[in-house]
């Protein structure tokens, strides 16, 4: 990178503008609302509120890598699964502490190798391995079952409260949204702005673009590995089938998009109404979530390709008098993640023919 866009990427990253101080005093207004939830709510609303703060943890972490990169990661069940495991495996071996963090490391190790292996690749090559991954480790874990005798999954016995596991989850979700903030305003985000766009001119200008994505792939894996290690106890038991389930993987993805992929709080506008619509489809119509899932998908990426948070910038825009977005974005439409979705889709389309 040259010296003046460090410069410019360092200093970013140690002023914080009255506008920014602004919304970090709204965040944390937001989330210490969200931590009463547990105090006036309980039984089922109780339930899908840790399922919203899980998903919104997920998505977040999520956005971290694949927003301004432009990578669809499907690998999130795969890191999920680990996180889970990890905790199952050791919980009569060490305190649960000691297993969270140790699942936060078995993941970014996990993260490491795929990131390694694949980041030097884009395109439908990354999407394809990355979705094969849950699928992989799921394979290793049957036959490690099998391996060492024993048929049935692992059970994790430890007492929490339901509103534990959801300040638990509150909490890294808020520590998820700082991270991504203080990434956004660093020499890291910056690079990777830059990869997002074009990664080409990523290259000319000195970035180290593969050491780049691996460091931020990392970091949203490891998230997503601890989700696993917080959720474990409250699910009681742990199989392959469960754990590593890639519709996990597309639930989070269509929770980001719907939201909106440009924005860091994007993912939070989406999280919340589709939770609302599985927990629906879920009891309506049981045997039809695979099908409708696809359905959700589609519908977003070319109904509203720019999100919740795109749908109302434009509607701001318009009220100012504007003819463009409100404030900066990290990508828009056919440039962002968006725009990654369609071309697959468009290539596949075109390989049927």
């Amino acid at each position: 990178m040259s010296t003046m866009a460090k410069t410019s990427a360092g200093g970013a990253g140690l002023r914080i503008t009255a506008r920014e101080a602004r919304n970090l005093l709204a965040g944390a207004l937001i989330v210490v609302a969200a931590g009463f939830v547990p105090l006036l709510f309980s039984g089922y609303v109780l339930q899908v509120a840790i399922s919203i703060v899980m998903y919104t943890a997920f998505a977040t972490s999520w956005l971290l890598f694949s927003g301004p990169t432009n990578y669809i990661a499907l690998s999130t069940a795969a890191f999920f699964g680990i996180g889970m495991y990890v905790t199952a495996a050791g919980i009569d071996l060490a305190p649960y502490p000691v297993l969270i963090l140790a699942s936060g490391v078995a993941g970014a190790l996990l993260a490491a190798v795929m990131g390694l292996a694949t980041l030097r690749v884009s395109g439908v090559y990354f999407v394809i391995f990355s979705l094969g991954l849950a699928e992989l480790v799921r394979q290793i874990m049957t036959w490690g079952q099998h391996v060492f005798g024993t048929m049935s999954g692992l059970y994790v016995t430890i007492d929490r409260s339901e509103p534990m596991y959801y300040w638990q989850l509150l909490l890294l979700a808020a520590v998820i949204f700082l991270v991504g903030w203080w990434i956004g305003r660093s020499r890291l985000g910056f690079a990777l702005r830059i990869i997002g766009n074009d990664e080409v001119v990523a290259v000319h200008c000195g970035i180290n673009t593969a050491r780049a994505k691996v460091i931020l792939f990392v970091i949203s894996s490891t998230f997503a590995s601890i989700v696993g290690a917080l959720v474990a106890p409250r699910w009681g038991y742990v199989e392959p089938v469960v754990a590593f389930n890639p519709s996990l993987s597309f639930q989070v993805v269509i929770m980001a998009l719907l939201g909106g992929t440009h924005r860091l709080w994007g993912p939070l506008l989406g999280v919340i109404p589709f939770t609302l619509l599985w927990e629906l489809i879920s009891i309506e119509f049981p045997d039809q979530t695979t099908l409708l899932l696809g359905v959700c998908f589609l519908l977003i990426v070319y109904v509203i390709p720019n999100g919740i948070t795109g749908l109302v910038e434009d509607a701001l825009s318009r009220r100012a008098g504007h003819g463009g977005p409100v404030g900066d974005t990290l990508s828009r439409g056919a440039h962002g993640v968006i725009g990654s979705v369609r071309t697959l889709l468009q290539g596949r389309k075109r390989h049927n023919a």
